[in-house]
């Protein structure tokens, strides 16, 4: 019997604590919009969204030179014998261009 009294539910509850009142500007109340609160950014002006002319010419230019240097280095067409540094020069400008065209808008 003792051992079941531990697990008793007390006859007394207690209350939870209120939730504190936000107030944004000239509001009052619960609701705040999410704006207001700063959960949300700014959208920018559509006028900034978009990028320069150059900008899709040199992802093209980083592809293809890529693609080149590799084509080339396995047509023995590049100064030197065949090299593993022609492939990674050749892989990192396609790399570039991929990486460029994420962020093209």
């Amino acid at each position: 019997m003792a051992l079941l009294s531990r697990f008793k539910k007390s006859s007394t509850t207690v209350a939870a604590p209120a939730k504190p009142v936000r107030h944004a500007g000239n509001r009052t109340g619960r609701y705040v919009s999410a704006t207001e609160s700063g959960r949300v950014t700014a959208r920018t002006p559509k006028a900034n969204a978009s990028s320069p002319a150059w900008y899709g010419r040199t992802i093209l230019g980083l592809l293809g030179a890529g693609v080149a240097i590799i084509a080339m280095n396995y047509l023995h067409a590049l100064p030197g014998s065949v090299s593993s540094w022609y492939l990674l020069v050749g892989l990192a400008a396609i790399f570039g261009g991929f990486f460029m065209a994420t962020r093209y808008k």
